[in-house]
């Protein structure tokens, strides 16, 4: 039930080499309309990625080191000091290839990490997007947030039949054939009633774990009052 990473990524991903020059990179960025590209060795290994962001550095710190008249404003200029890897921005604003303007290591997903996961990361470590690698480091593709926004379009009659079928018929073993299930736009309330409260629990838990579900609205009743074994709703 929890989708992978390779259910949702781009394997037709545009690479470059840490030679390219500034403006070839500038170039692929924008004919192929990405926001960044993996930067990989002779072996297709992934050893960074380069952003627009590391390209405008070059532009946004143009006065202070190329003396052309730009001032970076305060905020600018006091998040780059305060940031974790304030001592790249003078590298990145004199680089003129892509390893001397990529961001390294980049942070890597395999295919078969769970795309939860993939979206942890990414809030994690502020990131828009993710390298997919496989055992070995190779470039297999790359996962965006807009990759991760296909999940919560599936049709609300995919994701009822898949809790119907998957969580309550093959999941649980208990009897579930008093429970009904409705979904609106992502949206899946459970009702009608179940041998045990716990039981009331873990379908509603096994419920949220489906790709697509927005929200689980639990109004399930039950027959016998036991101990949950795990807290929540």
């Amino acid at each position: 039930m929890r989708t992978k990473v390779t259910a949702v990524m781009t394997t037709d991903v545009v690479s470059v080499n840490g030679s390219t020059p500034f403006k070839d990179i500038a170039e692929a960025i924008i004919t192929h309309e990405v926001s960044a590209l993996p930067v990989v060795d002779a072996e297709n290994h992934v050893i960074g990625i380069v952003s627009e962001a590391d390209l405008l550095t070059k532009e946004e710190f143009r006065e202070q080191y190329y003396r052309e008249g730009y001032h970076p404003p305060l905020r600018t200029r006091l998040r780059h000091r305060l940031s974790a890897d304030h001592g790249t921005a003078q590298r990145k604003a004199a680089g003129e290839t892509a390893a001397e303007l990529m961001t390294s290591p980049a942070i890597t997903v395999t295919p078969e990490t769970i795309t939860v996961t993939a979206a942890r990361l990414m809030d994690e470590h502020g990131v828009k997007r993710l390298v997919v690698v496989d055992e070995d480091g190779h470039l297999a593709g790359i996962v965006s947030r807009r990759d991760l926004l296909k999940l919560f379009v599936r049709r609300d009659a995919d994701i009822a039949r898949e809790v119907r079928d998957d969580v309550l018929e093959r999941t649980l073993w208990v009897e579930t054939a008093g429970v009904k299930v409705s979904v609106h736009q992502g949206i899946v309330t459970l009702s009608g009633r179940m041998a045990r409260h716990s039981e009331t629990l873990i379908a509603a838990r096994m419920t949220g774990r489906v790709s697509g579900v927005v929200d689980v609205i639990n109004q399930l009743d039950w027959n016998e009052e036991d101990e949950p074994k795990w807290g929540g709703r």
